[in-house]
């Protein structure tokens, strides 16, 4: 499911640390990486060479770091906006899966400050892995999945386990967060859901494929819940879904009512203690 990988590096951050973290996973050992780093335009040919010259030095130092067999990695360095230039390569490459780093800004800083990621996961329909700055990326044994009736939850789980596959004491949570009691929080609770229930059906789907398997419950705001669970739990993934809600015509812009609006995907992109997975699907 995952075999090509876009790993879009500026320098900073943690994105080649969790690119190593991935290939780590037995389900992505065989996966092809492509290096990407945009060189902004400049105003003088002097300053222009110039970034070319660091641009090339940022994506050796990057292959460097992640020591990869020479046959599975490459590189691009590519001048242009780098909001553009990710998606176009994304596309280009047929990518499965965009890894960034991120600042972690909140909705409107992330319009006013340029946010690359943010730009991205609005106009790519590629599953995409942030990495906020403040983040300590550990290796993954625990994902967490938001469980529900959406094509978005069943989209997740799938990737979850697939990422989970193989791996030594791994283990899936599902997460199902009760909405119905105004905001109020409630304690986290170990669930055994019906069988025939959407979480059952997910319970026996990880079984099948052989993945330890965990259910909890528990109430509240889902972005604050969803967020406040993967760090009660220890969670070193979370994987989220995220319909695409907008008109084809408006799929050339940023969402702006998105970003300043209530936003589940960008609550958890902002709020969230350990790397997030936003997996776009069709509304």
């Amino acid at each position: 499911m995952i075999e090509k990988i876009l790993l879009a590096v500026s320098g900073l951050g943690h994105a080649e640390e969790m690119m190593k973290t991935l290939k780590e996973m037995p389900s992505i050992q065989s996966a092809k990486v492509t290096v990407l780093h945009v060189v902004s335009p400049q105003s003088t040919a002097a300053v222009m060479t110039d970034k070319w010259e660091e641009g090339g030095k940022i994506l050796a130092n990057a292959i460097q770091s992640l020591d990869l067999d020479p046959s599975q990695v490459s590189s691009i360095l590519r001048q242009g906006d780098p909001k553009d230039v990710v998606c176009q390569v994304a596309e280009e490459m047929d990518a499965d899966l965009i890894v960034m780093g991120s600042r972690g800004l909140k909705r409107l800083q992330s319009i006013l400050g340029n946010s690359v990621s943010q730009y991205v996961f609005q106009l790519s329909s590629r599953p995409m892995l942030l990495v906020k700055d403040d983040i300590y990326v550990k290796r993954i044994k625990r994902a967490m999945v938001a469980i529900d009736k959406s094509e978005a939850a069943t989209s997740c789980l799938n990737l979850a386990l697939f990422i989970l596959r193989g791996v030594t004491g791994g283990q899936l949570i599902l997460a199902n967060i009760n909405t119905d009691l105004g905001g109020k929080l409630s304690g986290i609770t170990d669930i055994k859901p019906e069988k025939n229930s959407v979480l059952g059906l997910a319970v026996a789907e990880a079984e099948r494929q052989g993945v330890a398997v965990r259910c909890v419950t528990s109430s509240g705001k889902p972005g604050e819940e969803i967020c406040r669970l993967a760090e009660e739990l220890n969670v070193d993934l979370l994987v989220l879904g995220s319909p695409d809600r907008r008109p084809s015509i408006a799929k050339s812009f940023v969402d702006l009512d998105r970003l300043i609006g209530a936003s589940l995907s960008d609550y958890v992109r902002v709020n969230a203690t350990c790397p997030v997975l936003l997996a776009r699907t069709s509304a």
